[in-house]
């Protein structure tokens, strides 16, 4: 059972859950594998162990997943948290460029100056990639907040970097997409912070514009609003985060960051975000 184990948590915790491939066809193709990935003496026991877990024991599986990624969800926004590339100030907001006021500020250019956070979210984007991923070619970081951490990835990784500006350059050859990226390529998008999904989401327009297929999209953390969800779906473009709004919450009440009764302030800001605090 336990090489059985082994596999799951290389190959399922991401993959399979996210692409629609049901618990049960997974155990069927361990059995398929299990004589090529582990022979010997561990391949009867990979058999046996997929046909028992395909009756038994679907729900520790599924525990396994979701206990792994809410690890990870919590980690991430622990260590945001911690070196304070998350600022929380419900009783004094921010202002953000886009003029709507935030009692949260995420800076995340603040983790490359920590190396175990800067090591910490790089590890668990290559994750993520290699599990969700595997076809993928070439790494495009989102400029400017995603460029050294997709560089970063992509050198871990050994593939190919790339990165997309906000809009052509005006001057020189006018170029979007800075770096080698041939038509065809295909591409997983690093972007630091996901809001409303618009600037993410021209860079893989711009991307696919290239001729490029665009995998998908990891990025370090999401406000979770739901007209970025929506934007996603709409641009038929796939998202994962390290973490997200309602984990940090979750993880910053139990720490202390915050208190119980600041909850109420925090939650109404991510119903209504552009109106909260508005002048009338």
């Amino acid at each position: 059972f336990y090489p059985l184990m082994q596999l799951i948590i290389r190959d399922l915790i991401y993959r399979s859950p996210l692409n629609g491939i049901g618990i049960s066809e997974y155990f069927r193709y361990l059995c398929k594998i299990g004589k090529r990935e582990l022979p010997g003496r561990h391949t009867e026991s990979i058999a046996t162990g997929a046909r028992t877990a395909e009756n038994k024991s679907v729900v520790i599986v599924k525990n396994l997943i979701h206990r792994h990624m809410d690890a990870i969800e919590r980690e991430v926004a622990q260590t945001l948290l911690q070196i304070k590339a998350i600022k929380l100030s419900p009783a004094n907001y921010f202002t953000w460029a886009s003029g709507w006021h935030s009692p949260i500020y995420c800076d995340n250019r603040k983790i490359l100056s920590y190396p175990a956070a800067r090591t910490l979210v790089r590890d668990s984007f290559v994750e993520i990639i290699s599990a969700r991923y595997p076809e993928a070619e070439v790494i495009a970081g989102v400029a400017t907040g995603a460029i050294a951490h997709g560089a970063l990835v992509a050198d871990k990784m050994g593939k190919p970097f790339v990165y997309v500006r906000s809009a052509p350059k005006s001057h020189g050859l006018g170029n979007q997409i800075e770096g080698e990226l041939k038509p065809g390529a295909k591409v997983v998008v690093v972007e630091d912070l996901i809001s409303t999904g618009g600037s993410s989401l021209s860079a893989v327009e711009a991307l696919r514009d290239a001729g490029c297929e665009v995998l998908g999209m990891v990025a370090i953390f999401t406000y979770g609003f739901p007209v970025a969800e929506a934007n996603f779906a709409a641009a038929e473009v796939k998202l994962d985060t390290l973490s997200n709004y309602s984990a940090m919450l979750s993880l910053a009440l139990d720490e202390g960051y915050i208190e119980q009764s600041q909850l109420e302030t925090l939650h109404e800001w991510r119903e209504n975000p552009s109106q909260w605090r508005q002048p009338e």
